[in-house]
């Protein structure tokens, strides 16, 4: 993975980095003049200065968040000078930038990139763009891996900033892992393996607690929805918990993330194209996985107990069937007239063991959930459900200031009848009413007194990138791990 290095002076880079910011309007023009450079901290040269500034009407740059462009100096120190477009110079607006300079010097091995006098924000935006837009996943090591190995960061005082590197290093390396373990083809990741990946992350981390069910376990305890999602596959169910317990905690909060590690639909299989990409479907469980890691590796003061309860939904003999009535942990039935309406049946355990067992302060739930989510808010925005203004204004501040996005959606009681089952409690999957707003109403039934400390969020449709923009690159996206350290943060 990238280096980055924060450094005071002249690191003898052959390559240094300049940024750039529209410039301001012209009164005779109101169209703008051309970018402009940015002061930095640490000043360049006062030619390589004049330099950039006299290139900059040639180069055509706005000044965007992501525009590059590269200039060579044959026989000049440094050789080569790089135009970096950081629009407004806000921690979005940087992180876009950072992954654009990520790609376009993919050829350099080391560059040096000059930032503003106030680098908070810009560092912060600048690590995680230049760790996420280099990201990539392969199964092996040919394909044009980039070569860009070291990224050294002019500031005034890297001591005072080292925090803020840290924080973004970190906010990184867990999005990163939740696109691993997302990528992971199926062929390789069944829940054992899976909660052998977090046992392996856990391993060596001070206050960290890592519990794993087994089949036998879950069926002594009564885990009757993740038994039952689990039982068409040869690979077992687990329910993964992992508990980050800081010193002085006075606020718990529960994740719970959805981990079904393929998902054929089960005997209501899915159509082939719908399918080929259901090794995501355990995206909810690594992004609360992935944070709670963040949340130990930052030393963040909140008690956080993640629970991801995995399961792989295949067709055969053993597998639950359509009409089936499940007996949930707690004792709630389910009646599932689809099988491949399996997520919400292993969330609803989790949920309820984590209400009666664990009575945390709040409880928050990850899941590729449903097709609706995509079709209510597009690829880019998850649905976030709950019936608490104050919860779901902080988690959606949070996840804003981390670069990613979500939209809150109404818990409309108007759906609920359709919840009604003549044979059990309830019904998990009618085919009446909004069928994201219905599968957030069914969850709300295993929240018992949480039900006003709960947020639910739909994230099927971010959870995968189809192109490479911003941070993103094709492939899984993370998502989840930013906007949750970012509120965990707040918290203490």
């Amino acid at each position: 993975m990238l280096v980055i290095r924060l450094v005071s002076g002249p690191a003898g880079s052959d390559a240094l980095v300049l940024p750039v910011r529209p410039g301001k309007p012209d009164s005779a023009d109101s169209s703008g003049s051309p970018a402009e450079l940015v002061p930095t901290a640490v000043a360049p040269g006062d030619d390589v200065r004049a330099e950039a500034a006299a290139l900059l009407p040639a180069t055509r740059l706005t000044g965007a968040a992501g525009e590059v462009r590269e200039h060579l100096r044959p026989g000049g120190a440094p050789a080569r000078l790089w135009l970096l477009g950081v629009g407004s110079g806000d921690e979005r607006d940087w992180r876009t930038a950072g992954a654009a300079l990520a790609r376009a010097a993919k050829d350099e091995t080391q560059i040096t990139i000059a930032l503003p006098g106030e680098a908070t924000e810009a560092l912060r935006g600048l690590a995680e763009g230049l760790l996420l837009g280099s990201y990539r996943f392969r199964l092996t090591e040919s394909g044009g891996r980039p070569a860009l190995a070291e990224a050294l960061v002019l500031v005034d005082d890297p001591e005072a900033l080292a925090g803020t590197l840290d924080a973004a290093r970190t906010t990184a390396e867990m999005t990163r892992l939740a696109r691993d373990l997302t990528n992971t083809p199926s062929s390789t990741k069944n829940p054992e393996w899976f909660a052998e990946q977090v046992a392996g992350a856990a391993s060596g981390r001070t206050g960290l607690h890592l519990r794993v069910r087994g089949p036998q376990e879950l069926a002594a305890e009564g885990f009757g929805g993740i038994l039952a999602v689990g039982g068409g596959s040869a690979s077992g169910p687990r329910l993964v918990e992992l508990d980050w317990r800081p010193d002085g905690a006075r606020t718990h909060v529960v994740l719970v993330g959805k981990g079904i590690t393929f998902d054929t639909g089960g005997i209501s299989i899915k159509p082939v194209p719908a399918m080929k990409l259901m090794r995501k479907d355990m995206a909810g469980a690594a992004a609360v996985i992935a944070a709670t890691l963040g949340a130990a590796e930052l030393g963040l003061p909140v008690r956080v107990t993640t629970l991801a309860p995995l399961a792989e939904n295949m067709v055969s003999g053993s597998a639950f069937r359509p009409g089936d009535v499940i007996r949930h942990y707690g004792g709630l039935t389910s009646e599932s007239t689809n099988s491949d309406a399996e997520g919400r049946l292993v969330l609803a355990d989790a949920m309820a063991y984590a209400v009666r067992e664990l009575k945390p302060d709040l409880l928050i739930d990850l899941a590729t959930l449903t097709g609706a989510n995509a079709v209510a808010l597009g690829k880019r925005h998850a649905a976030l459900y709950s019936e608490n203004d104050a919860l779901a204004g902080d988690l959606l501040d949070a996840i804003t200031a981390a670069g990613e996005r979500a939209w809150r959606m109404p818990l409309a009681d108007d759906y609920v009848e359709h919840l009604a089952s003549d044979v059990a409690d309830l019904h998990s999957s009618p085919a009446q009413g909004a069928g994201s707003v219905v599968a957030a109403l069914y969850l709300r039934e295993f929240t018992g007194d949480l039900r006003d400390r709960w947020a639910h969020l739909d994230m099927s449709a971010p959870s995968w990138s189809d192109d490479t923009h911003g941070e993103l690159v094709k492939g899984a996206t993370g998502w989840g791990v930013r906007g949750l350290l970012r509120w965990l943060a707040t918290l203490g």
